[in-house]
Parts: C-alpha cells; sequence; structure tokens
C-alpha cells in the first residue's frame, strides 16, 4: 500500500508540482486531471500506486467541476445510459487493478494517450455508424470508457471519441464527462478499498494533494478565457507524447 509519510521531500514537492498542475490543465480545458496527473506519477510509481494516489485529487476535482458546470447538468438525463456503462466498466476495471501485475498498465496508458491525441489530431470519428446506433454506442464506449478508467484511470480518451462524433455541446460534454469520471473513481475508490489497497490513512495522506489540485482547478478556470487554447493545447500534446513514450520505454525495460 502507498504511503505518502514515507517518501523524501523531493519527490513529494514532485507530486505536488504535478497535482496543480493537472489541476490547472482541468481547470483550464475542462478535463485531463486523471489522464495528465497518472502518467507524470507513473514516470515515479507503478500505474496502480499513481492510481491510488489521484484518487482523491480526481474525486475533489470532479466534484467542484460539476458544481461550476451546474448549469449544463440537464444533458445528465440524455446521457444516463452512458453513465450506467461506465460504471459497469469501472468495477470491472478496479477489479483488474486489484488483482492483476500494474506493469502491463504503463503500456495501456500509453495506448490510450496516444489514442486521445490520435482523436484530436486526425478529425476521423464514426460519425455516421454513432448517429444511427446511440444506444448501442453508449453501450460500448461506455464499458470501454469505464474498463480503461478502472485499469489506468483514463477512460477521456475512450468518451472524447464518443462525444465529438455526436458533436456534443462542449458544457454538455463536460458536465456529462466529469459526471461519467466521477461515477467511476468512486466505483474504483469501493473497489479497491474491499480490495484492501485504499485505507482512511491513504485519504488522509493525499488530502492536502486535493487541496492543491482544486485551488489549481479554480485558477485554471478563472483564466481559461485568457489563455489562447490552440498554444495551450499543442504544449499539452507534446507533454502527452513525451509521457506515453517515457511509459513505453519503462514497459520494455
Amino acid at each position: 500500500m502507498v504511503s505518502l509519510l514515507q517518501l523524501d521531500w523531493p519527490l513529494m514537492i514532485a507530486i505536488a508540482s504535478i497535482m496543480l498542475f493537472a489541476g490547472l490543465v482541468h481547470g483550464t480545458l475542462g478535463l485531463g486531471f486523471p489522464m495528465v496527473a497518472t502518467p507524470m506519477l507513473a514516470v515515479f510509481f507503478d500505474v496502480r500506486a499513481a492510481i491510488l494516489i489521484t484518487l482523491l485529487p480526481t474525486v475533489a476535482v470532479n466534484l467542484a467541476s460539476i458544481w461550476n458546470s451546474r448549469g449544463s447538468l440537464d444533458s445528465l438525463g440524455r446521457f444516463s445510459p452512458l453513465i450506467g456503462f461506465v460504471l459497469a466498466g469501472s468495477l470491472s476495471g478496479a477489479y483488474i487493478l486489484a488483482i492483476a501485475d500494474p506493469a502491463p498498465f504503463r503500456l495501456a496508458l500509453a495506448a490510450l494517450i496516444l489514442l486521445y491525441l490520435w482523436t484530436n489530431i486526425s478529425g476521423r470519428l464514426p460519425r455516421q455508424w454513432l448517429a444511427t446506433n446511440v444506444m448501442l454506442a453508449m453501450a460500448l464506449f461506455g464499458f470501454a470508457a469505464g474498463f480503461a478508467g478502472g485499469t489506468t484511470n483514463v477512460m477521456v480518451a475512450i468518451l472524447i471519441i464518443f462525444f465529438l462524433s455526436l458533436e456534443v455541446p462542449r458544457p454538455s460534454m463536460v458536465a456529462v464527462l466529469n459526471a461519467c469520471f466521477l461515477v467511476g473513481k468512486v466505483s474504483q475508490i469501493t473497489v479497491l478499498s474491499l480490495a484492501g489497497l485504499v485505507s482512511l490513512t491513504l485519504l488522509t495522506e493525499t488530502l492536502p494533494l486535493a487541496l492543491v489540485a482544486v485551488v489549481a482547478l479554480l485558477f485554471g478556470q478563472r483564466i481559461r478565457e485568457k489563455i489562447a487554447l490552440g498554444a495551450y493545447r499543442r504544449i499539452l500534446h507534446g507533454l502527452l507524447v513525451i509521457l506515453a513514450s517515457v511509459l513505453i520505454v519503462q514497459f520494455w525495460q
């Protein structure tokens, strides 16, 4: 089990900096906290430990995001089946995470990051199929995204394909995404707690990290309109390419 109190100060400062950066990304883009924080932490820990460290900060960021986008929560009813399938996938993925060797999850995490980047850059989306098979798409994409989130903490790479293909307005998309993240994270915490991997000590130790992440999120939301998002996304994409490359190298070492 992870214990932050056993880490040295330089590593603790690095973890806090990662929380700040990931919270800022989520605040400015409306999503991305676990996708940024997990691979950055996985440079220092295995993927399971990285996920455990981000459990409480991710829940805090999702709750704050949902509260600030509550004006767009009407879309949750329309996509409630998707959220249900995310829950089922998350429970399954978290169970695999609890019992399996975490080493291969580095490669899975890198693959999901590259999938997210490919989707954003190529624009090749299954729009026609999704438009005529919405319920089936919710089942497939929801379960796959939940399973990916349960095992690697990165479900946005799959969900973003679904939402961009349907051309869902950004405010509605962000609200539903954060609801999916929250459902997935709560189910993940439940399964990992039953497996003995989450304790009150871990949650207490990561509470300051959650506060750091929320402060960065709120700051990112305040400066969202002042940042040239095109340049910001290019920088973020470059960072994700580097992180995916590092994870792949670490997996093969």
